[in-house]
């Protein structure tokens, strides 16, 4: 698949964590194997966010309004990294695939609202 030509579904890291925030679900692509390299693992993952009637939005670097070629995908190329964006919105835990072409989906717990100390 071509992400690059999948234009206009992509968002920045602020809309990519307000849609997670709102029920989207996050999703994280394996787009090249993991594999050790010292103490570390590294790969290539990509983001989605995804709503439960199936719309998609890539989180991308930066976007900008000259022109589609300006966009480009966020690649997290540790599991390090990964981890570390998805601690950064708001999750506990972390499922990272790591063999290409697995995905896996995380889903913020919803605070309960009216809770009383």
């Amino acid at each position: 698949m071509n992400w690059e030509v999948e234009v206009p579904n992509v968002v920045t890291e602020a809309r990519f964590r307000e849609l997670v925030e709102s029920g989207y679900s996050a999703e994280i692509l394996c787009q090249e194997s993991a594999h050790k390299k010292g103490p570390s693992y590294y790969g290539i993952w990509i983001m989605r966010a995804v709503s439960d009637d199936g719309v998609e939005k890539t989180l991308v670097t930066a976007r900008t309004r000259t022109t589609h070629n300006d966009i480009k995908i966020r690649e997290f190329k540790t599991i390090t990294g990964v981890v570390s964006f998805l601690v950064g919105i708001g999750f506990t835990h972390a499922d990272v695939p790591l063999e290409e072409g697995q995905r896996t989906t995380h889903r913020l717990i919803e605070p309960v609202k009216g809770s009383s100390d």
